[in-house]
């Protein structure tokens, strides 16, 4: 049996978890970033991250995630960025500011579930990996993780998004 990683082809349609390992990834940090920054925040980071890997030789190696170190407020604390097929060298400078630094997703064990449908229900499905998480008795920590599977575009129809959220377990 192969090593689990933090992808797979079908959905997690109930409460899953997971030993994952440790990803090499390439992101933007970011804090105190207001909610409503986020979606420039994002289009920032991803114009500016594939010439990054591109340049340094390195492929996209998974979706795109969001890494959140703190609970959300009305401002979080989070890494935006991609997984990589080996770790950024450098750091490197990219428009609106930012500077894509190597980092990695973490290893260990998560609790999984994947949110399908717009954004905009994010929050419950959070709400509701937390809840079964802690029903089943396991000690929720940070940080968590959204990771995009599938890709936002302006042409996507929200009901067909998938957004796997994971949750590290102490």
């Amino acid at each position: 049996m192969s090593e689990p990683t933090y992808l797979r082809e079908e959905p997690f349609t109930e409460l899953t978890v997971l030993e994952v390992p440790a990803t090499p990834a390439a992101v933007v940090e970011a804090r105190e970033v207001h909610m409503s920054d986020l979606p420039e925040l994002f289009d920032a980071t991803f114009s500016g991250l594939f010439p990054v890997l591109s340049a340094a030789g390195l492929e996209p190696a998974g979706p795109a995630f969001a890494l959140y170190t703190r609970q959300p407020s009305e401002t979080v604390d989070l890494q935006v960025g991609i997984p990589t097929s080996a770790g950024l060298k450098s750091a490197e400078p990219i428009a609106g500011g930012h500077i894509v630094i190597p980092a990695q997703l973490p290893g260990g064990s998560m609790a999984v579930r994947s949110h399908l449908g717009g954004y905009d229900g994010l929050g419950e499905s959070w709400a509701q990996l937390l809840k079964d998480a802690v029903a089943a008795g396991h000690r929720p920590g940070l940080p968590f993780i959204e990771l995009y599977v599938t890709e936002p575009s302006p042409e996507a129809d929200p009901a067909d998004m998938r957004t796997d959220l994971f949750l590290t377990l102490e």
